[in-house]
Formats: structure tokens, sequence, C-alpha cells
């Protein structure tokens, strides 16, 4: 008998072990991951969403990206591609925030009501409904209206947390969900119930997480999301036109295609004439490559500006690290991680990664302030660096962890080279010098007061680091 245990045991060990690496390690879905081609654009517009104290101690919200979305919406003519990983408006009931999805649902539902034939879709994640807890009433408008709703299927992308995901996969994948939980919404407690097999598979931790907004005029490549309770949020996006449109746009059918074929259109191509400006779309772990490669082409003329929610890849830390033994300036502008749409965090990651920095052979070169964050987040990614004649911008959907960097979440961004002269380098570094210097408002504050951990909560970010089981 204890020999037939020890076999299934043995057994046991060795589809588990090879869960883990298939998943890990297996190809991509087709169109994942993408580097593209570079474009010559004659001019690229910055747009931020910031929320700040002003000189009299009040908040302050600009929703610039969120409006301009908007505008884009009311003036396309042909076709509107959305991808948002949260797109719900789910609160906990003593939490009031801008009704962001309301109102970008019926602009959707008003452009398709007075334009019948245009062409709309929405990709998003399944966390809108707690994967299948509960249905959600603006998707469900727009399906209505006839605007085509895809839930990305996330189960073909690699695992992200392996140890956890193969077990998943084994036993429990197979199980449907078909609303009619039991257990209480932590993630917004005055929602609906939620079911076992919903956190189940929640646990997974990964997610188109993409935030993008394509028409034929135009698109809006994001760092927030369409969702009430990050409506405060600060972010910051680029509207860019030309070709880039349609790599996008084969990008989202690639996207799409983890559910089902669909074709969506295409712009005509355009003549490229040599400008100040170059672009090129990075997706997955294409986002990863560039901004390695760019923090280690700096050298003692160049400075790194990050503007980041999350900062916590090794490898990013680590080429920062040596950056700064270069003679290289670097300012990171961070979130403290103190609180996630009204309930408080630990301060992981961010706060053990800064302390870190600080204790570090090189901190006189590594420059670090918060955020100064109410009840919202500093969500923007964005990383700018300055060379003598231009500069390099990476920003999109991607934090700077291993979840969003080495093809696990579904991510886009895109990548900008400007001499230094054009409008989008001038004013992407004006936007951090005002937020740096505290030019008008309380911006930011200094690290010295929230650099410090409790022990506890050290040993669970290492934990986390080694186990990959964590949400960055």
């Amino acid at each position: 008998m204890k020999r037939i245990v020890g076999i299934l045991f043995l057994l046991f060990i060795i589809i588990y072990s090879s869960t883990i690496y298939y998943h890990v390690k297996k190809p991509l879905p087709i169109g994942m991951s993408v580097e593209g081609a570079i474009h010559q654009v004659e001019d690229i517009e910055l747009l931020t969403d910031i929320t700040y104290k002003n000189k009299q101690n009040k908040r302050v919200v600009q929703h610039e990206v969120f409006h301009t979305m908007l505008k884009d919406i009311q003036q396309a003519k042909k076709f509107i591609v959305v991808d948002m990983f949260l797109f719900n408006k789910d609160t906990n009931e003593d939490q009031v925030y801008p009704p962001l999805v309301e109102e970008f649902t019926k602009a959707l539902i008003k452009k398709k009501t007075d334009n019948p034939s245009i062409s709309i879709v929405l990709l998003t994640d399944k966390i809108n409904t707690i994967y299948g807890s509960y249905p959600s009433e603006e998707l469900n408008d727009l399906k209505q209206i006839g605007i085509k709703v895809i839930e990305t299927n996330v189960k073909k992308l690699r695992d992200s947390n392996p140890l956890y995901s193969a077990f998943w996969r084994m036993f429990g994948q197979w199980g449907k969900t078909n609303g009619n939980g039991h257990l209480p919404n932590l993630l917004a407690k005055s929602e609906q119930k939620i079911t076992v097999l919903s956190y189940l598979e929640l646990l997974n931790v990964k997610a188109n997480h993409r935030k993008l907004l394509i028409t034929e005029n135009a698109a809006i490549i994001s760092s927030g999301n369409i969702h009430n309770a990050s409506g405060y949020h600060s972010n910051i996006a680029f509207r860019v036109d030309g070709n880039i449109i349609n790599d996008l746009l084969e990008s989202e059918e690639s996207a799409a295609r983890l559910n089902e074929h669909l074709h969506l259109p295409r712009i005509p191509k355009q003549p490229e004439t040599n400008t100040q400006i170059e672009i090129q779309l990075l997706t997955e772990g294409k986002i990863g490559k560039h901004v390695l490669e760019e923090i280690s082409k700096t050298d003692s003329k160049d400075s790194i500006w990050i503007g980041i929610l999350y900062l916590a890849d090794r490898n990013v830390i680590d080429e920062i690290k040596a950056a700064a033994a270069r003679r290289v300036h670097i300012y990171l502008l961070l979130d403290p991680n103190q609180n996630s749409f009204g309930n408080k965090k630990s301060g992981l990651p961010n706060i053990p990664v800064v302390a870190e920095l600080r204790k570090s052979k090189v901190s006189k070169n590594i420059h670090i302030k918060w955020y100064n964050t109410g009840k919202e987040q500093y969500h923007p990614k964005i990383m700018l660096i300055e060379r003598e004649t231009a500069d390099t911008i990476i920003s999109g959907s991607a934090n700077f962890t291993r979840r969003n960097l080495y093809d696990f979440n579904l991510e886009t961004d895109i990548k900008i080279i400007a001499k230094k002269e054009t409008k989008v380098a001038i004013e992407t570094k004006s936007y951090f010098q005002r937020l740096w210097t505290n030019d008008g408002a309380e911006y930011t504050r200094d690290v010295d007061t929230q650099s410090k951990l409790p022990f506890f909560r050290y040993i669970v970010y290492r934990l986390q680091r080694v186990l990959w089981f964590t949400t960055y």
C-alpha cells in the first residue's frame, strides 16, 4: 500500500512540475509580444489626468485623458476599438467616485445609435464580472445596442502565479461559474457576492491589462482605466495618429483571437517623411526588453525620469543601480502604495524597493519622491530618458514588474524617440519638472517619512518575490 501511495505521489509531482514548467514557458499565442515597425510622425499629444492638493489645501481633479477619449468617440465615423482592463462601477457603499463608466457607456451607445453602421468593439478583462460571479449592467447595455464585447480569454497566456496555477489547471479550471455566489466581495464590499470558483480563478492573477482607445483618426495609449473607483487616480496617455494605428489594430485583433476570430478594420496607409519623432508599438515582453536596453545604454550625460505605480522588477532595479554607478542621475516619482480604491495597502512593493535603493552605494545619484496621494493612486507608467539630442519615452499600461514586463499579462506601450525641441519632448520633461518641484501645488513629498517597513511586511515582500504569489 505504501508503495502505491509513493508511486501516486511521485506521479503527482511529475505532472504538477510539468504543468508549472509548460505554462510558464509555453509558446505565446500568435500576435503577442510585438515589437512594431518604427514610424515617422509629425506630432504626438501628451495627455494627463492629475489629482493634487492646491495651495489652499484642497484636492483638485483634472481629467484630460478621459475627456479626450470622449471627444474622439464623438468624432469617430468608421470604427472605435477600446481595450480596457477595468471597466466597472463597483465601489464600497461609503465611497463616492466620478461616474466614468456610466459616461463612457452612454457615449458609446449614443455613437452606435446615431451611426448604426459604425463598428465598435470593446475588449476587457473578466475581472469586471469577477469571473462570472455576476453580470455587468454596462457590458450588457453595450451588447444589446450591437456593440461587440469580448471578455478576454487569458487562460491561453503564460502563468504568472505558477505554483498556484498548476493546481488550478489540474483541478479547478473545469468548473463553470453561473453566478449565485455566497462569499463576500473583497474587491467591492457593497457589491454582489462572489462564487468559490470565481475566487479560485482570480488567484491566478493574470489579466488583459491594456488601456487604449483607437478610432480611424487617432489612438490613445493610456495608463488609466475607465473605472469609477479609479476616477481620482493620476494617469498619463499619449494620443498618436498615422500608420501606427494599423499596428495597434493588428495587436488588438490578436488579443480578440484568444476568444474568437475577429477582423478589425484598417486605415489607408499614409506616407511617412523623415521627421523629428519616431514611434513604435511595444507589447508584453518587448516592453521589458526595451526598458532594460534603454536604461543600459545611458551614460553620465543622460538623465532618467520614471513615474510609476509599481517599481518591483529585479532586472529594472539592477539596471537603475548600474546606471547610477555610471553617474547617470535618476529621478523616481512613485506611488507610496498606501491606498487602492479607497482601501488601505501595505506599502508593497515600493516602500522596500525605495529603502533598498536609498541604502545602495550609488544612492547619491538616485533621487526619489512620493506622489502626494490622498485616497487615489499615482497610476502612470512612464519612463523618460533625456539624452543630448533626442529623448526616449516609453509609456502605456505596463508597470515595472515581472507580471507586466515578461509575457504574462497583455500590455500595450509605445516607445517614442523625439528630438529635444519637439513639443512632446518638451511637454513630457515639463510634466516631470512640474510635479518634482511642486510648481503651483503640493504634488510630491520627500521619502523620509515613509521609507521604513515593518519587519513582517519585509519578509512578506521577499517571499512574494520568490514564490511569485503577488499582484505585482
